[in-house]
C-alpha cells in the first residue's frame, strides 16, 4: 500500500491561485514602464511639515480642500493663529513662514529679517477688503438716513452690497446715536442700541486693528498722522469710537452668518472673502443667496494685500503653490479671495461668483484707498485705544 503525503497547496486551493495569478500580472505589468523610466526603485517622498504663523488667513490651510492639495505635493502646514502685530512682532525662530494680512506688519518683518541677515523670500497669493456686515433693514435704514446707498444691481434684482460713507457714520457713532433714533422701525425692526461697528479685540485681531486705522484715517481728514504726538492724539480722539461696542475676544463673523444677531452685533467688521465664502455655501445648500445679510463697503477702502513670507528654504515650494498651483488658485477663489489674474481669466473671482449665481459686489479694490500707518503709528494706536500690553520685539540676532 502507497501512503501518499499532503497534496501541494496550489492544488488544494485553486481558487487563491487564480487569485494571486491575476494580482501578480497586474503587477508586473504596471512596473514595466516604472522600471523603464528608472522610477520603480525611488523611495516615496516624505512628508514636509511647515510651521506658519498667521492671522485672519489660517482658515485658508485650515480648510479641507487645501489639506488634500497641499497633501498631493506632501506638504502638512501646522498653523499657529495670531493676529498680524503679533505675528511682525513676536519671535518668529520657530517658524518657516508666516502670512500677515496687512502691509504694514510684512513691512516690519522685511526690515526685521533684513537687520538681521536672515532668509527672507515673500509671495503676494491672494487679497481681500475689508468690509461691514450687517442685515438688510440696517442697511436700508443707513440708506434713509444718507449713511450708504446701494450699488448698482447688475447681476440680481436682490440688493447685497451697499457703499458707506464712513465719516457719516462715524458722526452718528461719535453722537450716541441709536438704531431708533435712525429710523429702524420703519424698516420692520426696532434697536434701542448705539449705532456702531463691532470688531474682535483689537489687541489680537488684525481686522480690528486695520478697521481702527481707517476710523484713524476718516477722522483725521483722510491722512495718517505723521509724529507720535500726532498719533497720540488722533488714538485719544477716535478711543470712544471703538469703546462703545466692548472690544470682545472672539470673532464676531461666525455669531454673524450662524445666529440672529441683528439685535446684540447689528453690524460686524469682516473681510468680504469671509461672506463671499458663507454665500457660496449658502447658496450650495439652499439654492438661493442669503438676501438677509448683506454688506457695506467703505467709501476710502482698505485692501488687506496678504503676504506670504518664507523664513526658510524649505517654505518656498509652498509659497510658489499657493501663488501658481492651479488648484490652489481657484479654491482661493471659492473661498472669496481675489487672486491675482492671468492673461486668460482676468476676473477669476467675479467669474466663479457668477457661476454660482451669486451677484457680483464692486468691491472698490481699484478706487481711493485708505492709506496706513507705519506699524510703530499703529501700534501706538492700538495700544492706547485697546488698553493692550505693548508688544515687545525681539533683539537683534547675535552676528556669526
Amino acid at each position: 500500500m502507497r501512503i501518499e503525503g499532503p497534496r501541494p497547496f496550489f492544488l488544494r486551493r485553486p481558487g487563491f491561485v487564480r487569485t494571486a495569478g491575476v494580482a501578480l500580472a497586474v503587477f508586473l505589468i504596471s512596473s514595466v514602464p516604472l522600471a523603464f523610466n528608472g522610477n520603480l526603485l525611488l523611495p516615496i517622498e516624505p512628508v514636509v511639515t511647515l510651521r506658519g504663523r498667521m492671522g485672519s488667513k489660517a482658515d485658508f490651510f485650515e480648510d479641507a480642500e487645501v489639506k488634500r492639495i497641499l497633501m498631493g505635493h506632501r506638504i502638512r502646514v501646522d498653523v499657529s493663529d495670531a493676529g498680524s502685530r503679533l505675528v511682525a512682532e513676536g519671535d518668529l525662530s520657530q517658524f518657516d513662514f508666516v502670512f500677515p494680512s496687512g502691509q504694514p506688519a510684512a513691512t516690519e518683518i522685511f526690515r526685521r529679517r533684513t537687520r538681521d541677515k536672515a532668509y527672507l523670500k515673500s509671495y503676494r497669493p491672494f487679497s481681500s477688503p475689508l468690509i461691514l456686515a450687517t442685515y438688510r433693514e440696517y442697511a436700508e435704514t443707513l440708506v434713509s438716513a444718507m449713511v450708504a446707498k446701494p450699488q448698482p444691481n447688475r447681476d440680481s434684482p436682490e440688493r447685497l452690497y451697499y457703499t458707506i460713507n464712513l465719516a457719516a457714520f462715524l458722526r452718528d457713532v461719535r453722537a450716541g446715536k441709536t438704531w431708533n433714533d435712525l429710523g429702524i422701525r420703519e424698516h420692520g425692526a426696532t434697536n434701542g442700541n448705539v449705532v456702531t461697528a463691532q470688531t474682535s479685540n483689537v489687541c489680537e485681531s488684525n481686522s480690528a486693528g486695520t478697521y481702527l486705522a481707517q476710523v484713524a484715517f476718516t477722522e483725521n481728514g483722510n491722512s495718517v498722522p505723521q509724529t507720535s504726538d500726532d498719533t497720540a492724539a488722533l488714538a485719544e480722539r477716535i478711543k470712544p469710537l471703538l469703546e462703545v461696542q466692548g472690544m470682545p475676544g472672539s470673532d464676531v463673523f461666525d455669531p454673524y452668518t450662524y445666529q440672529d444677531g441683528r439685535e446684540i452685533a447689528p453690524v460686524v467688521v469682516a473681510y468680504e472673502h469671509q461672506y463671499l465664502a458663507y454665500q457660496a455655501r449658502y447658496r450650495k445648500a439652499n439654492g438661493t443667496a442669503d438676501s438677509r445679510r448683506v454688506l457695506l463697503y467703505p467709501e476710502n477702502q482698505s485692501l488687506t494685500q496678504s503676504e506670504f513670507i518664507a523664513l526658510d528654504p524649505r517654505a518656498d515650494k509652498l509659497g510658489e503653490l499657493i501663488l501658481n498651483d492651479g488648484e490652489l488658485r481657484t479654491r482661493a477663489t471659492e473661498l472669496g479671495f481675489h487672486i491675482p489674474p492671468r492673461p486668460t481669466d482676468k476676473d477669476p473671482l467675479g467669474d466663479f461668483l457668477r457661476k454660482r449665481g451669486i451677484p457680483v459686489p464692486d468691491s472698490g479694490t481699484d478706487d481711493t484707498r485708505t492709506s496706513m500707518p507705519t506699524l510703530d503709528r499703529l501700534e501706538q494706536m492700538i495700544v492706547r485705544v485697546g488698553d493692550c500690553k505693548a508688544v515687545q520685539p525681539p533683539a537683534a540676532a547675535a552676528a556669526p
